[in-house]
């Protein structure tokens, strides 16, 4: 079985708080312990420049916080790469790469520059008032952040959907120019992504200022479970747990049996004082020894900054040789070695058909297969999720004619038989040769 590539990043902008923990953290270092799998992590602190611009000391602050946070979770930096981002220098030069094969009418579609225009025109300003260049080439980077490692996966909020489509029409692009260097990812979308209720009742969030710290000391802890909001009914009455965010909290940490003996609680018109004291119980119960390595790695920077260190030289084995691949590719070589005729490139542009994958107004996914001038030659009907339409295209790729034949269903509308079939022969040499 060939190995899973995965990549997960973290921006470095604020303080972990529950909320974080149970949706993110502790379903991605479980995973990470999956066999057949090779696992990047990296903390996301030029992406963070986006947001804290002139804040360095919270951008350095929110990083010790952030990989303290993770390792004493229970990430382990021998079985993983965990790196930092502004560590790896070949990534800034792979964005440049990117960017000039990158059409800006992309850029100009994605959703948070879209909605910051969107947001100055309707307060009558100038479009592009207060929209910096790292906003704009926000989706360049993080491209170049998935293609340096060649991710298969890259775990993703449905918010971020875009941006992996957006990665994966780059590196198309840059294929296409020079040929098979990078592989398409796929957004991994976990179907029920766990949130919590924040101290308000509201999801828990840093823009309603109404987390709980996931590390803050016990009896702070303590205090702002004690003030979640809960409604007037007494001790004695009957309390639905429905909408309830002491309820969801709990459950977000209980055991099934645990859950079923406080819904019980509950029908028997627990006060919510005491309600809150099996809450406060129960999250301490899990984090109390985590947070005592928390606060033990927040007192040694030093110790974390040697583990960033080292999986930056893991990272960069990898980076670094990919990148002078690249470099060759583009050009960029020493002028004593033999540089390919004009003709020899323009051969090696027109070599391979290449397929595209996107979204259409009606939500669904789609991919389509063009030659190398860019003539369609296959179409997909849609398909409900990105993953579906990826693995469907890989398929296609790997098997040829044979997966054609069983996938009709599946296609829209597609040009000679003949083009296709030798199209897709193509494709399946290249993967061979790769």
């Amino acid at each position: 079985m060939s190995t899973l590539r995965v990549l997960t990043g973290i921006t470095t902008s604020g303080t972990p708080h529950l909320g974080n923990y149970v949706g993110a953290v502790r379903p991605t270092v479980r995973a990470s312990r999956q066999p057949d799998t090779q696992n990047f992590y990296f903390l996301a602190d030029y992406h963070a420049l986006i947001k804290t611009s002139g804040d360095p000391a919270r951008v350095q602050r929110s990083t010790l916080e952030i990989a303290a946070t993770w390792l004493a979770c229970g990430l382990d930096p021998e079985k993983v790469t965990f790196y930092r981002q502004s560590d790896i220098p070949e990534i800034p030069e792979l964005t440049w790469l990117l960017t000039c094969v990158t059409g800006k009418g992309l850029l100009n579609r994605a959703h948070a520059y879209k909605a910051s225009v969107d947001k100055n025109t309707a307060a009558g300003t100038e479009p592009d008032d207060g929209v910096t260049a790292g906003l704009f080439m926000y989706p360049v980077l993080m491209a170049a952040d998935i293609l340096m490692f060649n991710a298969h996966q890259v775990p993703v909020g449905r918010d971020q959907i875009q941006h992996i489509e957006m990665a994966r029409d780059i590196a198309a692009s840059f294929n296409h120019l020079y040929g098979e260097h990078f592989t398409l990812p796929e957004a991994a979308i976990e179907a029920n992504v766990a949130t919590l209720p924040g101290l308000d009742g509201r999801k828990m969030s840093k823009s309603y200022d109404n987390t709980i710290p996931l590390f803050t000391p016990r009896d702070t802890l303590r205090k702002l479970i004690m003030g979640i909001v809960t409604d007037s009914r007494a001790p004695g009455e009957t309390k639905s747990t429905e909408g309830s965010a002491l309820f969801q909290l709990y459950q977000a940490f209980a055991s099934a049996e645990e859950t079923a003996a406080l819904a019980q609680a509950y029908a028997d018109g627990i006060a919510w004082g005491d309600a809150k004291q099996v809450l406060f119980e129960r999250i301490d119960r899990e984090i109390a020894p985590m947070r005592e390595t928390y606060d033990a790695l927040i007192r040694d920077p030093a110790r974390i900054e040697k583990t960033l260190r080292q999986g930056a030289e893991k990272a960069r084995a990898l980076a670094t040789p990919f990148t002078a691949r690249l470099r060759h590719a583009v050009g960029l070589r020493p002028l004593d070695t033999q540089a390919a005729t004009p003709t020899t490139t323009k051969a090696a542009k027109q070599v391979l058909p290449v397929f595209k994958q996107y979204r259409e107004k009606d939500g669904l996914f789609y991919f389509k297969l063009l030659d190398p001038k860019g003539e369609l030659l296959l179409q997909s009907t849609g398909f409900d999720q990105p993953r579906e339409a990826a693995q469907t295209m890989a398929r296609l790729q790997r098997e040829g004619q044979p997966a054609l034949t069983e996938l009709a269903p599946r296609i829209a509308s597609s040009a000679d038989p003949a083009a296709v079939q030798a199209a897709l022969t193509l494709l399946a040499a290249a993967i061979d040769e790769a």
